[in-house]
């Protein structure tokens, strides 16, 4: 009976009838119900006045000269969350209306029919649980993904962030660049639970990650009987995030047709499912990310030059977490404070000399990877103070980790000593985890938040065979 419900949720039944006062009464108890009871308007008020209540049972003609519709407009007045059903022996359609408008959550008539009552009590309270709980899980989501989540002090990203305020309630779409794990969805996030859209779905698709097939009908969505295989229909991307936001991660993966099809959705705020001819509206905000450089693919007539407008109206370009060294103490601590919570652990920070080595790290893989080694340390962390030694453990920073040495006799710029630091880390990253995984490409991708292609020009590029 209980299904899920608290029944010691307190109940008020209000009727002048005193035989149906103790009926309801000694039925509701023996469910587990806390139970009080008033004959009018006024006892009714003074109950709800002194004690809490999850429902309120009223009879709409009350002998005191109120009538229960008055009854529930004042106690809505105080309690929002109040369940109230209204019981008459006068069914009427008038009362039935203004009882629901008012605020009534249901419409019962006399005589009474105890299970269906309890049934609608208990129905109730199910769906106003699940209200408070979406309430939560989203305040709990917009914690996760706001609590100013964009953890930085630098300069540039900060002047970012400003811009994004600016421009956040506007219509318009939106282009996110930066190397793999700057925090491009984190950013594409910041924008939405912060903007007069968050109410809205925020819904995500790696464009990469699917064949050109199923990432058409993934965007779109099909009717049944569109393909083999389309055995019903689905409900594309864009449709759920109607009156939210779509985004649309590694956009440079799109085959030019899907690109077409895009640049038509963007230019009228509709498009059909496969298979099918019928034009369905939409509001959706796009906001697309992309880790390569897309003038460049527009050269190479890879990326149409009209879609690239479109989705440039306005434009985020997140630097690596190399540049921005005075981030790193912000995010360790920040990341730190997280693992804590979910492994129950009670690290306190990292050590000096700790930090030193992570600073002297250039963190090819950006945030993820400086989360992933933080995540690895706190995990396997024995005390409440991180030590060089700990950081050892970890995948990234093993004992071989030491700055590699320059041969500035060879030195030509900033930018490309930099880059080729990186590239020999990068290297040494990739090769650690293609032999743990015994060269499984696919496990290997997934370990290192990179796509099947992105790995396999990696280790094109780098020469990386299984020995």
């Amino acid at each position: 009976m209980n299904r899920g419900i608290n029944t010691r949720c307190a109940i008020l039944i209000v009727d002048d009838e005193e035989g149906i006062r103790h009926g309801l009464k000694n039925f509701f108890i023996r469910q587990g119900f806390s139970v009080f009871e008033a004959a009018g308007f006024d006892s009714a008020l003074a109950v709800a006045g002194e004690q809490h209540i999850d429902v309120a049972i009223i009879d709409i003609r009350l002998k005191d000269g109120r009538d229960g519709i008055d009854l529930l407009r004042e106690l809505r007045s105080a309690e929002s969350d109040l369940i109230e059903i209204i019981i008459t022996g006068y069914g009427s359609i008038d009362s039935a209306v203004t009882s629901m408008k008012e605020g009534a959550s249901d419409y019962i008539l006399k005589p009474i029919d105890n299970k269906k009552l309890l049934n609608t009590v208990i129905r109730n309270l199910e769906l106003r649980s699940l209200k408070n709980e979406n309430y939560f899980l989203k305040r709990e989501l917009m914690d996760r993904f706001l609590t100013n989540q964009f953890i930085t002090q630098n300069r540039e990203l900060l002047q970012l962030i400003q811009r994004a305020d600016r421009i956040k309630d506007e219509p318009v779409t939106i282009l996110i660049s930066g190397e793999s794990g700057t925090g491009k969805e984190v950013m594409a996030r910041y924008i939405h639970f912060s903007s007069n859209r968050r109410e809205g779905r925020f819904v995500t698709i790696n464009c990469a990650a699917l064949s050109e097939n199923l990432l058409l009908s993934e965007l779109f969505g099909h009717e049944k009987g569109a393909f083999t295989g389309a055995i019903e229909r689905k409900i594309g991307k864009f449709e759920i995030a109607d009156r939210g936001t779509l985004f649309l991660d590694e956009i440079s993966e799109m085959s030019r047709d899907i690109q077409a099809k895009l640049l038509r959705v963007i230019e009228e705020n509709s498009f059909e499912r496969v298979g099918s001819n019928k034009r369905i509206h939409v509001d959706v905000r796009i906001i697309a990310a992309t880790n390569t450089d897309l003038e460049q693919l527009i050269r190479e007539g890879r990326f149409r030059e009209d879609l690239y407008y479109r989705i440039n109206v306005m434009r985020f370009h997140l630097t690596p977490l190399r540049t921005r060294k005075e981030d790193i103490h912000l995010l360790v601590n920040h990341f730190v404070q997280k693992y804590n919570r979910l492994y129950n652990k009670k690290v306190e920070r990292f050590s000096d000399k700790a930090l030193t080595a992570i600073a002297a790290y250039p963190w090819p893989g950006n945030v993820r990877e400086l989360e992933n080694v933080v995540n690895q340390a706190v995990l396997l962390s024995d005390g409440e103070i991180i030590e060089v030694q700990d950081l050892k453990k970890s995948h990234f920073l093993g004992q071989d980790r030491e700055t590699p040495a320059i041969d500035f006799s060879d030195f030509v710029s900033l930018k490309e000593t930099v880059s080729d630091v990186v590239a020999r880390y990068e290297k040494r990253i990739i090769e650690h985890f293609l032999e743990r995984n015994k060269y499984n490409q696919s496990k290997t991708a997934l370990d290192l938040s990179l796509t099947r292609k992105t790995l396999a020009e990696k280790m094109h590029k780098y020469n990386l065979k299984p020995r």
